[in-house]
């Protein structure tokens, strides 16, 4: 099997292993034991369809061998007649069937976005929700998401376990929530999905910048929301923000994996494609839909993906985006960001004097992309000490070694 195959392999089993975890839950109820055994199943599919070839109804494969994995462990444990006694009771009778090639039934497509409210629900700490749903939903292993997080397996076999303990623990019912719930808790799927590409656009950790699995996945999983939720304008925005800022991607990074900034890329390299799909998707949601904080940072990596030059830049409108966006979200990010919109529409010291207020704040007050900015805007001022000092005050604070190197050059450019 060629490299092409396999992964059209891997792509077929990531799409079908949350309807598959869906279809499971829904039947037998119990999701740590449901999603242990559609992992099984999806691994034994990864060996089996290569050798064997794919079988007519991969859905219904997949759905019978994790079945089979549920019921024999139910019968392991001594339980099954009670179990299945209220299972026939509280399942209607055709609900477990695969539907034929090409056919599908009502509501299946919502399955991706229950799994989805269930792995993100707010009983679970911030990093149990990423890697649940990477697991459930994206498919990944317990391997693939430790790599991406440099951690080892062990421990992120822990944190899926305890994860999907405390999903039990809390009795939290398979199904969407009350309309009451409903968008506060789509912020928080929105939230994952976010902090999942921004792991892959600029890993915390490791010697690596990117992590493409990641932001591939993310964009992959909000693709699926935005199909469920066609008319959401910040499902929308989230989405346009995401390939907009992937379409820099392959700029970012030097022949040796050193850092680029933004103003010194070769745009010819950026994905063009994606630029002008993530242009279409937040013009039409910030016409059509209630404004929100995800559109806003699309429509300003829009201006930023249409400039043809780092100097054409249209500062004064992302300054103006800015404005609107703190007035909604209160996040020290952004201000830091409008901080360095006003450095270039007012001079920098007009943005060193917002960093000092920021530096107030306990939030932003050590991070080291606080010291990187300063240094940015001191270099722009002309105190070639200051930024040098600076910089690497923002070197020995990051724990992204592509980001230490960089800003470790800066500063040594400067001394």
């Amino acid at each position: 099997m060629n490299g092409v195959e396999t992964r059209a392999f891997e792509e077929l089993l990531r799409e079908l292993a949350p309807q598959v975890l869906s279809a499971v839950v829904r039947r037998y109820g119990q999701f740590d034991l449901c999603e242990d055994a559609v992992q099984e199943a999806l691994l034994d599919a990864a060996v089996q369809w290569p050798a064997e070839g794919l079988p007519g109804n991969p859905r219904a494969w997949l759905t019978t061998v994790a079945a089979r994995r549920v019921v024999d462990q139910m019968r392991s444990e001594h339980a099954r007649r009670r179990r299945e006694e209220s299972v026939a009771v509280s399942v209607p009778a055709d609900e477990f069937t695969a539907p034929a090639p090409g056919e599908e039934r009502a509501g299946d497509q919502d399955d991706t976005l229950t799994l989805l409210f269930l792995c993100c629900h707010p009983s679970l700490s911030q990093a149990s929700q990423l890697a649940l749903t990477l697991r459930a939903v994206g498919g990944l292993t317990t391997a693939q998401i430790a790599g991406a997080f440099l951690v080892p397996e062990a421990t992120m076999a822990q944190r899926i376990s305890r994860a999907k303990q405390r999903v039990r623990s809390a009795g939290v019912p398979f199904r969407m929530p009350p309309e009451g719930e409903r968008e506060e808790r789509l912020r928080v799927v929105l939230h994952v999905l976010y902090l999942i590409f921004n792991e892959g656009y600029t890993a915390t950790s490791g010697p690596d910048l990117h992590q493409p699995e990641l932001t591939g996945e993310a964009i992959r999983l909000t693709r699926a929301v935005r199909r469920l939720l066609p008319h959401d304008g910040e499902v929308a925005g989230l989405l346009a923000l995401m390939l907009l800022t992937e379409a820099r991607r392959p700029a970012r990074t030097g022949a040796g994996g050193g850092l680029i900034p933004l103003a010194e890329q070769d745009r010819s390299l950026w994905d063009r494609a994606l630029v002008e799909e993530g242009v279409e998707l937040v013009s039409n949601a910030l016409s059509t839909a209630a404004l929100g904080p995800y559109q806003l940072q699309a429509a300003i990596a829009a201006v930023h993906d249409e400039a043809p030059t780092a100097g054409e830049t249209d500062w004064p409108q992302i300054l103006a985006l800015y404005g609107v966006l703190s007035g909604i979200e209160d996040n020290p990010v952004v201000d830091l960001n409008q901080a360095v919109a006003v450095a270039m529409v007012h001079g920098p010291r007009a943005g060193l004097d917002r960093l000092e207020r920021l530096a107030a704040d306990e939030r932003m007050a050590r991070h080291h992309r606080l010291s990187a900015v300063r240094a940015h805007l001191l270099e722009m001022e002309g105190d070639a000490a200051g930024a040098a000092a600076a910089y690497r005050e923002a070197a020995r604070r990051t724990t992204s070694e592509p980001e230490r190197r960089y800003l470790e050059s800066r500063a040594s450019r400067l001394s």
